[in-house]
């Protein structure tokens, strides 16, 4: 009887401690985009819940209402759409300290056009639509706090479609690996190719010419 209140005790004081380290590098980031009092970022906190994905499981699979959006603990994502042809383009990755989304399923609930896989053991906090909504209304900063994000968001779409326009394959290849060199650490080289926009065979080409 002892012993099992004490496997009790155990599991519940380690699930303490991992929400507080967890929420720890959310509220880090979430200072990192608006000045924030200490009762609202607590509050903001408690609606996120813990989950542990799989390598190769889906968050979120095409043609599925995106249900929640996520913070990235821990791990890597590549976030892709299929075509007719059943070829993958890699819109982008998402790896620790960054936020998942697809708002235009989350928001209008309306079937993705997007996939979002884990690509290694991976941890998030994820919070669902009606409680990002209340907090809308409960804790009014949180409508700031996403209009910033969004908007950062959208400048670096900009930015990597004037790349895209203005750089050759190559110093789209160097500007990826110099600037996100974790991440391209992760990746085959297929999903590296898919996501700047050539064959894998002009991409070994690039590398090759490197050495």
């Amino acid at each position: 009887m002892v012993f099992q209140i004490s496997i009790k005790y155990y599991t519940l004081v380690r699930r303490l401690t991992y929400s507080k380290m967890s929420h720890r590098l959310l509220k880090e980031n979430i200072k990192k985009h608006v000045r924030i009092n200490s009762k609202d970022l607590d509050t903001i906190c408690s609606f996120f819940e813990p989950k542990y994905i799989k390598k190769k499981e889906f968050l979120l699979t095409q043609g599925d209402i995106y249900k929640f959006e996520g913070f990235v603990l821990e791990g890597c994502f590549r976030v892709f759409t299929i075509d007719k042809k059943g070829n993958e383009n890699v819109l982008h990755f998402a790896s620790k300290d960054w936020w998942l989304m697809d708002i235009d399923s989350f928001m209008n609930q309306t079937p993705s056009h997007l996939n979002i896989q884990a690509l290694e053991d991976s941890q998030v906090l994820l919070i669902s639509r009606t409680d990002k909504l209340a907090l809308y209304e409960s804790v009014p900063i949180v409508e700031k706090l996403f209009r910033i994000m969004s908007q950062k968001a959208i400048v670096a779409w900009q930015r990597r479609l004037i790349r895209n326009h203005s750089l050759t394959a190559q110093e789209r290849y160097i500007h990826f690996i110099e600037n996100y060199p974790k991440i391209a650490s992760k990746l085959t080289d297929r999903q590296t190719s898919s996501y700047l926009g050539i064959t894998h065979e002009f991409l070994s080409k690039i590398k090759r010419s490197k050495k």
